[in-house]
């Protein structure tokens, strides 16, 4: 499965992030730049960056929430990638060389209400809908990726240690 990098996001800490100029470094940690204000739920090393489907966004627009790129507290908005199959243990290979492993779907933050006419972000709850929801990862390889580059799904997922294939 391969889709691009849409746009990546930033900021001190909160909703929504910022557009990012430029390549930017995916560090051991994370994004560089980016921070969180709440490092008891966010962050740490099960959740170094938050990652999006466009298509999602843009769904969700159509339905009338004023939700964008960046706003749900992303870091990474990626297209073309088909959202439905993304699961646990699955690496992304980003650009030329960054490497991250999917690690859980993001809990819908109540900061996160803003971005929905009804103020329900559980609508983006992955319990609830799965296929919907903002999903975490781990760097397994940092790198320098910019808006545009390609990211690429492994076919195989490797939970504990075992390799299931599609």
């Amino acid at each position: 499965m391969r889709g691009v990098v849409h746009q990546i996001s930033v900021s001190a800490g909160g909703v929504p992030k910022l557009p990012a100029p430029g390549p930017v470094a995916m560090t051991p940690t994370g994004v560089e730049g980016d921070d969180q204000s709440d490092t008891k739920h966010h962050g740490g090393p099960e959740q170094h960056v938050c990652i999006y489907s466009l298509e999602v966004i843009e769904a969700l627009r159509a339905e009338g929430h004023p939700i964008f790129p960046g706003a749900a507290g992303e870091n990474l908005t990626v297209s073309g990638l088909d959202w439905e199959l993304l699961e646990r243990g699955q690496r992304m290979t980003i650009g030329a060389d960054a490497v991250v492993e999917v690690t859980w779907p993001a809990t819908p933050c109540g900061k996160n209400s803003q971005w929905f006419a009804d103020r329900d972000p559980t609508r983006m709850s992955y319990e609830l809908r799965p296929g919907w929801s903002r999903w975490y990862a781990k760097v397994i390889t940092p790198g320098t990726i910019s808006a545009g580059d390609a990211v690429e799904i492994s076919t195989g997922s490797i939970v504990d240690g075992d390799v299931a294939t599609h």
